[in-house]
């Protein structure tokens, strides 16, 4: 997408891979930062705890996600045994980063809303679409990022609320086999025109038309058909 989109409009394209690395260094730095809040230092001491995209972008999934749609940052690293509830404030840390997403995309179709209601600027100015694109993103990112799999956020509070002994066989297929299907799925949705992550992208657009009262595939599809 980021090749198609440089060729035919390196202003959209910019502002593509710019939401990209707000979105991704927000959800990082709010990760640290909760770390930091709940008293480990681990994070911060590692330079983590930081707006500087370079501390948190991993190279290789920054590029991934440029030329396939799915990438990663570097994860935020935290000592339990420094937390004050090594359970919960576990979970606390992993669901800062989709919470600090959610708050960004709500920020950001507020600023739309205000600058495109109150006519100060035009709905297709490079401006709305920088914050259009930081909703949608910030939307697909937090979603995604509840899925109940390591290494994502969500499989910190399936480990809190399945510790039970009863609960082994869950735990152990999703530490095992869910890293597998999930890579399928990535596989799938990068290769085909399959859409395998419609229980991510149909409550983001949902959301997404909530946020800004209007419909988000299509003022998406009025941006590209621009170029």
């Amino acid at each position: 997408m980021f090749l198609t989109l440089l060729a035919a409009s390196p202003a959209l394209a910019f502002a593509w891979v710019a939401a990209i690395l707000v979105s991704l260094t927000i959800h990082e730095f709010s990760h640290a930062l909760v770390g930091k809040w709940r008293g480990d230092d681990t994070a911060e001491r590692m330079g983590r705890l930081t707006l500087n995209p370079l501390a948190h972008i991993d190279p290789f999934g920054f590029v991934a996600l440029l030329l396939v749609g799915f990438g990663w940052a570097k994860p935020v690293p935290y000592n339990p045994y420094n937390l004050r509830d090594s359970k919960w404030d576990a979970v606390m840390i992993a669901l800062a980063g989709p919470a600090s997403n959610i708050i960004l995309a709500s920020v950001s179709a507020l600023a739309i809303r205000l600058l495109v209601g109150g006519e100060v600027i035009t709905e297709l100015n490079l401006l709305v679409v920088f914050l259009f694109l930081l909703v949608l993103i910030n939307l697909f990112l937090a979603f995604f990022n509840f899925i109940p799999v390591a290494p994502l956020d969500g499989s910190k509070l399936v480990d809190a609320l399945f510790q039970a002994p009863k609960y082994a066989g869950l735990r152990q297929f999703l530490a095992t086999r869910g890293p597998q299907i999930l890579l399928v799925l990535i596989l799938i949705s990068a290769l085909t025109p399959f859409d395998v992550f419609g229980f991510i992208s149909i409550p983001a657009y949902g959301t997404c038309n909530l946020l800004l009262s209007d419909n988000c595939s299509a003022f998406l599809g009025a941006i590209l058909g621009g170029i």
